[in-house]
């Protein structure tokens, strides 16, 4: 029998998570079934996105197996939950690209070459349609889409906004047109005036709230806004924000849009994984890991992440 770890959400949590939101419990796993199953460990950094969301996806490695497709030392992605080991039939595994390189860290499948990555690669290129020459508009609260944007803009001027200084300073090492810190600026509608004085044609939005308001209102005519998140307003505890004014998103003939990236399956998502292992492995794409050790801190790491505490993807080493 094989005991693992497993962190559970004790209560909702109101507001920002707290340590007394989370309980870490242990449980024996079931033996193996003839035919079919698999026990699988944990390889890599957890991507400590959600308890609850599909997104949180694990690198995990076949340690015992009963499956002729998933023979020992198979490494796959999943979405298990905050555990160390799991058992599956391998319905819901993902094999890690055949053509992945040793020279990669395998954790880049959690972050640039994963779920976060194929995010700002659908939003900027099927949903925003970016062209040679516009003006892009990110917020990089989402790491790897701040990076990717970076690398796949074709030509266009990036401008983005951090949440501290370090971030900033990174950004513009990384060879962003425009970085600002969002929350040090005496007006952030004046700083992005000055950053595009003509405005914008692209924005990703995974921010929502008062900030993507101010962006939206500078949004150039046929703009286009993809939005896949609004991590400004998942702590709140009052009211949520208004939205944009009517009138600009009418008269600017403004096209918003949301998505979630598990729309794009089969083919489509394999060219895209591939596609950005190409640009990490040609270094148009510079990937930043913070990495907490210990599967323990797994609730600090995502508290961490939702304050803005990470330089880089947030990933727990277990």
């Amino acid at each position: 029998m094989v005991r693992t770890k497993i962190w559970t959400l004790k209560k909702h949590f109101v507001g920002h998570p707290t340590n007394s939101d989370f309980e870490l419990k242990t449980a024996e796993l079931p033996p193996l079934k003839n035919g079919g199953n698999a026990l699988l460990s944990t390889l890599t950094p957890q991507h400590p996105d959600s308890l609850e969301r599909e997104d949180m996806s694990p690198a995990l490695i076949v340690v015992e197996s009963k499956n002729a497709d998933l023979p020992k030392g198979t490494i796959v992605l999943t979405s298990p939950g905050w555990t160390t080991h799991s058992i599956s039939d391998g319905k819901d595994l993902e094999k890690l690209l055949t053509e992945w390189p040793d020279t990669i860290p395998v954790s880049l499948a959690l972050g640039t070459v994963g779920m976060p990555g194929l995010t700002a690669y659908f939003g900027l290129l099927d949903i925003c349609g970016v062209k040679g020459g516009e003006t892009v508009m990110v917020k990089c609260s989402s790491w790897s889409c701040g990076l990717c944007c970076g690398a796949d803009c074709k030509g266009c001027k990036v401008v983005a906004a951090a949440g501290s200084d370090e971030k900033v300073a990174y950004l513009q090492k990384l060879g962003f047109d425009v970085v600002f810190n969002y929350k040090t600026v005496e007006s952030l509608e004046e700083t992005l005036k000055k950053a595009s004085p003509d405005g914008y044609d692209c924005y990703f939005d995974n921010v929502g709230g008062e900030f993507s308001n101010t962006v939206i209102g500078q949004m150039k005519k046929f703009g286009r806004i993809a939005i896949c998140g609004a991590i400004s307003t998942y702590n709140r505890t009052g009211p949520l924000p208004p939205g944009p004014p009517p009138e600009i998103v009418i008269f600017q003939e403004l096209h918003i849009q949301g998505f979630v990236v598990y729309r794009w399956q089969g083919d489509v998502r394999q060219k895209a994984l591939k596609d950005l292992l190409k640009w990490v492995s040609e270094g148009k794409i510079q990937d930043k890991e913070y990495i907490i050790e210990g599967f323990e801190n797994m609730p600090a790491a995502f508290m961490g992440m939702l304050k803005g505490d990470n330089l880089g993807k947030t990933i727990v080493k277990v």
